[in-house]
């Protein structure tokens, strides 16, 4: 990315060649008629870069906006459509005095932080959850990125990359299958001419797509394949099949066919601050309302359905173990040191329905000796 003479970020960048144009006003902007709208497509430290129906700006948000924000998420984020209060570049930053209802959003902690979530890529309509088809297969890490995925509003599909490194290509779209319940899986190649094709049927006009995964598996050479051109840089595979991280920033880029696509940096980072475990795990989501108790462990009760499909082969232990990593990291994630110590302690005593019940455990245990 270019800079301008004044240290700022460059308009000139071919990439970013118009706005989504043909994009209905969104009813949102209705009030703020007198303000242009404009779509976040590069965000900086301070500075974000807009793209409006006549040309793209440099932008800062209001100190109104700045004063009213009660944490990270209140900023604007790439990918969001805001009020802006000018749109020629040739008379200064643009400020940004109103963001747009998102119809999505995807967050993570924000680094430093307690609890403040920053938003990473606002306004999605499908998720593209990138995993490789070599050392990269993770069908674990799958589960998360669906869980998450879901959570954000928009529409995951899994895109698996490098089918030209895989062997045994049926018996990992088998285990996918499994656990991804009503999800689109496409296969790609992207080293080939072709490869990527079979993802262009969600990037039709007006239609905003992101790409989510682990480092090394493939989105950048895939979103370079869908612009036509190197604009992200890439990195090889190493011998032990292990991607590095290329991307260094999250931008939007404008595709010839009216779509828009977000490229984010590598995901390893990502917790599940906010996921959906109901709609990632529906299975055991519907086999948990059929058993006898509304707070079943689903370990030892009687008239568990959930161990009865264990039992029966129609579940795996893994996919129950995962689920419950999942449901205990995203409490944790909503509460401070103090709080996650207690809930150890109350899962500790659980066992014994109760510290009180646990005391007079130990202490039979102690008369025994």
């Amino acid at each position: 990315m270019t800079e301008s003479k004044a240290g700022q970020p460059a308009l000139t960048d071919h990439r970013i060649q118009t706005s989504q144009r043909s994009r209905p006003l969104p009813q949102e902007a209705a009030p703020y008629q007198d303000m242009p709208i404009g779509r976040v497509v590069a965000q900086y430290k301070d500075l974000y870069k807009v793209a409006s129906q006549r040309a793209e700006v440099i932008a800062e948000i209001s100190g109104k906006l700045r004063y009213a924000s009660k944490g990270l998420s209140d900023f604007p984020a790439v990918g969001d459509y805001v009020m802006i209060d000018r749109e020629d570049p040739q008379s200064g930053n643009a400020i940004i005095h109103h963001i747009l209802p998102r119809k999505s959003v995807f967050v993570r902690k924000a680094a430093g932080t307690t609890h403040d979530i920053q938003v990473v890529a606002a306004n999605i309509d499908t998720v593209f959850i990138c995993m490789a088809l070599n050392n990269d297969f993770n069908i674990r890490r799958l589960e998360r990125y669906l869980a998450i995925a879901w959570d954000s509003g928009a529409i995951p599909v899994v895109v698996l990359t490098k089918a030209d490194l895989c062997g045994d290509l049926s018996a990992k779209l088998s285990e996918i299958q499994k656990i991804a319940l009503g999800v689109d899986v496409l296969v790609t190649t992207s080293m080939t001419g072709d490869g990527y094709k079979v993802i262009l049927k969600y990037l039709g006009a007006n239609q905003t797509v992101a790409f989510i995964g682990s480092s090394g598996v493939g989105k950048s050479t895939l979103i370079n394949r869908l612009l036509g051109e190197d604009v992200q840089k890439t990195l090889e595979i190493g011998k032990d099949d292990k991607g590095r991280h290329a991307t260094t920033q999250r931008e939007l880029f404008i595709l010839s066919s009216g779509g828009a696509v977000i490229d984010t940096p590598g995901m390893r980072e990502i917790g599940v601050e906010s996921a959906d475990l109901a709609k990632a795990f529906t299975e055991i989501d519907d086999l948990a309302s059929m058993c006898r108790f509304n707070d079943c462990r689903h370990e030892e009760e009687p008239g568990c359905a959930v161990r009865k499909a264990i039992q029966e082969g129609a579940l795996s232990e893994d996919r129950l173990a995962s689920y419950k990593k999942l449901k205990k990291e995203a409490k944790y994630q909503q509460l401070n040191a103090r709080q996650i110590e207690k809930e150890k302690v109350d899962e500790m005593y659980d066992h014994f329905d109760g510290i009180k019940n646990a005391k007079a455990f130990v202490k039979s245990k102690n008369k025994d000796r």
